[in-house]
C-alpha cells in the first residue's frame, strides 16, 4: 500500500478553500449579495440609542436593506446621536421617510427602520454643510410611552399639590365650621317640626283668602282692558282735537284782533280804499 502524500496538492487545496471563504465574506460584507451599490444616510436621534450597534440591520417596511455603519455623539449638539446608514442604492428613500429606532421580540435586538408614508416622494438632496442626505426620525414606540408616561406623572404631581392647597388647615377648619353648623340647623329643623308644619298650614290657608281678592282684581283688569281704557282714549283724542283748533283760533286772533268784534266776515271798502 502506498503511504506517501502529495504535499504539494494538499496545501493548494487547503490555500484555495482559504482564499474562496474570504472571498466570501468579502462579497457578504460588501453587499454583492444585493446585486447592487449602497448609499449613505445620516440620521439625528433625539433618544437613547443603547441596543444600537455597527452593523445593526436597515430595514424599509420589514425588508433588509442595509446596516449602520457609524454611531457617535453630534458635535455641534450633544443630545443628539448621529447614526450613519449603509441603505441600498434601489431603496425608494425620500423625503417623507422617516427613521426610526426599533427592537426584535423578546430579544431587544435594535435595529433601524425605514418607513414612508408617502406624503413628499420627491428624493433627499444632500445639505451642503452635511456629507450625506438626512432621513428625517420619528420616536420609538418605548419613547412615545415613556413621554406619555412622564407627562401622566405630571398632571398627578399637579392634581396632588392642587388637592393639598386646596385641603390646607385653614380651609379644612372652614369645611369643618360649615358641616357643624349644617348639622345644628338640621337639628333645629327637626325639633321644631310640628311648627313647621303649622305654618306651611297657615300659609296655605291665606293664600285661599286671598284667592277669590286675585279673581276679582283679574275681573277689574279685564273690565278696564275691555271698556274703561278704550272710552279714555275716545276722550283723549278728542282733547287733542279741541286743543289744535284753539290753537288755531288763538293765532287768528293775534294777526287780526278785530275779528273778535267784527267777525270773519269782510267788511265793505270805505270812501277811498281798494
Amino acid at each position: 500500500m502506498d503511504t506517501n502524500v502529495n504535499y504539494a496538492i494538499v496545501g493548494a487545496f487547503v490555500i484555495s478553500l482559504i482564499a474562496a471563504i474570504t472571498f466570501g465574506m468579502i462579497w457578504l460584507s460588501s453587499g454583492l449579495s444585493h446585486g447592487g451599490q449602497y448609499k449613505y444616510y445620516e440620521i439625528f436621534m433625539k433618544e437613547s440609542v443603547a441596543g444600537l450597534s455597527i452593523d445593526s440591520v436597515v430595514e424599509f417596511n420589514g425588508v433588509n436593506v442595509g446596516s449602520v455603519k457609524k454611531i457617535e455623539i453630534d458635535s455641534h449638539d450633544p443630545r443628539l446621536v448621529l447614526v450613519v446608514l449603509s441603505v441600498l442604492d434601489t431603496t425608494p428613500v425620500s423625503q417623507g421617510t422617516k427613521a426610526t429606532l426599533n427592537s426584535k421580540g423578546l430579544t431587544g435586538v435594535a435595529y433601524v427602520a425605514l418607513e414612508d408614508d408617502g406624503s413628499n416622494p420627491k428624493p433627499l438632496v444632500k445639505l451642503h454643510s452635511e456629507p450625506y442626505p438626512i432621513i428625517n426620525t420619528a420616536p420609538s414606540f418605548f419613547f412615545r410611552i415613556d413621554t406619555g408616561m412622564k407627562k401622566f406623572n405630571e398632571n398627578v404631581t399637579k392634581v396632588t399639590t392642587a388637592i393639598q392647597n386646596l385641603l390646607d388647615q385653614e380651609n379644612l377648619q372652614s369645611i369643618r365650621e360649615i358641616l357643624i353648623d349644617m348639622r345644628h340647623v338640621t337639628r333645629t329643623l327637626a325639633g321644631n317640626a310640628e311648627e313647621m308644619q303649622t305654618i306651611i298650614h297657615n300659609t296655605a290657608q291665606a293664600s285661599g283668602h286671598f284667592l277669590p281678592v286675585l279673581q276679582g282684581s283679574q275681573e277689574m283688569l279685564r273690565s278696564l282692558n275691555s271698556q274703561i281704557i278704550p272710552e279714555a282714549a275716545k276722550a283723549m283724542s278728542n282733547l287733542d282735537l279741541i286743543t289744535t283748533n284753539l290753537s288755531s283760533v288763538s293765532r287768528e286772533i293775534k294777526d287780526n284782533p278785530a275779528i273778535v268784534i267784527r267777525g270773519r266776515t269782510e267788511q265793505p271798502l270805505g270812501p277811498g280804499e281798494k
